[in-house]
């Protein structure tokens, strides 16, 4: 009791809840100003028309690609001594789910009207098509995360029997993988295809990306899972985690990257074999222009060379501290990633004058408008995640461990 009283009365809980309320509050009013005055308040533009915002949108979806990639290996490949982790990773992905459409219900201007799609069938439109997927695996993560709210103290107190059958939607999750695993796989390409398939960005326009955007977003996802996993189980003490399970995952990144960092180079590599308009200037503007610093530092050496060097070693992938930092890494590149596929073909403007192609070039920086309210979506996927740590035992591989530890024993036991 003594114990359970200090964790509640934990100064550094308060604060961090208080730093968390403080900058939601911040961006909800900034999102009131968006809603009451529109998209004028910011700083995009007819010719940037997709931002901080998009960037923001598409990193929250990528970040719960671990939640699929997961549950795929759990329940479609049958290795149980993941589902710990796969857990933990289906909650983030709900959280992350909610924070994209946070950021598109900034984005689309017209955020009254979000129903349109569900109706108004589009069915020659990509972005139709990722519409229909994030909708439809937004409610398989929230029946894959119904056995996870059912761990919450004061509802089995008050209301057992619904816990109970709340935990009962266990025996659907092999199903609900399979869905998920074909919805989450249509969109997380279906992303990369929108920038793909716009003939009229030739930058963009390359049939890569879509791959490009799966696999990285896989990375990202499972090592964001890993990264929260360590760091909840440093800070506190009720986070029971088998780090054995997330060092095995972190090698398995370790390769991932390893295949990312292949096709990015060969991506980058086969535009400079011939000059075309738009996508010379655009990749010029990637790897020497204004984006050059976020491309190499952000992308290729701390979000993919770091890490592969880390997590593919064996004495710097069990040491906790580098293992962190390079999942942490991991995330922060796949963000750079998006960062610079969203920008690099909006920042070119191509000219279509009647016998004179000509290339311009534009600008953006967020306005704090958009920066407020984006720390707001991302203050709110933090709060989210902490209070499932605490009240939802989102993190636990105790009984994996159990196991683990009943195999050992058995083990020589049955060699006698």
């Amino acid at each position: 009791m003594q114990q359970k009283e200090k964790i509640k009365s934990n100064p550094f809980w308060y604060a961090w809840m208080g730093i968390l309320s403080i900058l939601i509050l911040f961006g909800v009013v900034c999102g009131l100003i968006v809603f009451f005055k529109g998209l004028s308040v910011t700083n995009l533009t007819d010719r940037v028309p997709w931002g901080l915002w998009i960037t923001i949108d598409l990193s929250s979806i990528a970040i719960s690609a671990g939640a699929f990639s997961l549950c795929a290996l759990v329940y479609i490949l049958g290795l149980k001594k993941y589902q710990p982790v796969a857990r933990t990773a289906t909650f983030i992905g709900l959280i992350g789910y909610t924070m994209a459409l946070l950021a598109l219900l900034l984005d689309i201007g017209k955020p009254e009207r979000f129903w349109h799609a569900m109706v108004y069938w589009n069915k020659h439109s990509l972005l139709w098509e990722v519409t229909m997927c994030v909708t439809l695996y937004l409610g398989v993560l929230i029946f894959e995360c119904i056995p996870i709210f059912a761990q919450f103290k004061w509802l089995k107190t008050r209301y057992p029997r619904l816990a109970e059958k709340m935990h009962g939607f266990h025996r659907f999750a092999p199903s609900l993988a399979i869905i998920g695993l074909c919805l989450s796989l249509l969109h997380q390409s279906s992303l990369g295809a929108l920038y793909g398939v716009l003939k009229a960005r030739p930058f963009w326009f390359r049939p890569d990306i879509s791959i490009l955007f799966i696999i990285s977003a896989v990375a990202a996802g499972i090592s964001l899972t890993v990264f929260l996993s360590m760091l909840s189980g440093r800070i506190s003490k009720r986070v029971i985690i088998d780090d054995g399970i997330l060092e095995r995952l972190s090698y398995f990144i370790g390769w991932i990257l390893v295949v990312y960092l292949y096709l990015r180079f060969w991506d980058a590599l086969s535009m400079t074999y011939t000059y075309e308009p738009g996508r010379s200037e655009g990749l010029n503007l990637l790897i020497n222009g204004p984006l050059s610093f976020n491309f190499w530092f952000g992308e290729i050496v701390l979000g993919l060379v770091v890490p592969i060097i880390i997590l593919l070693r064996k004495k710097t992938r069990e040491l906790p501290f580098w293992r962190m930092l390079a999942l942490l890494l991991v995330v922060g590149g796949m963000v750079a990633y998006r960062w610079d596929t969203n920008l690099s073909g909006l920042i070119i403007v191509m000219s279509y004058l009647p016998g004179n192609l000509t290339v311009g070039y534009s600008s953006y920086v967020p306005s704090w408008i958009e920066v407020f309210s984006g720390l707001g979506i991302l203050s709110y996927g933090a709060l989210g995640f902490s209070l499932g740590v605490k009240y939802l035992s989102v993190i636990n591989h105790e009984k994996q461990r159990v196991f683990s530890l009943k195999s050992k024993v058995m083990e020589p036991m049955s060699a006698d």
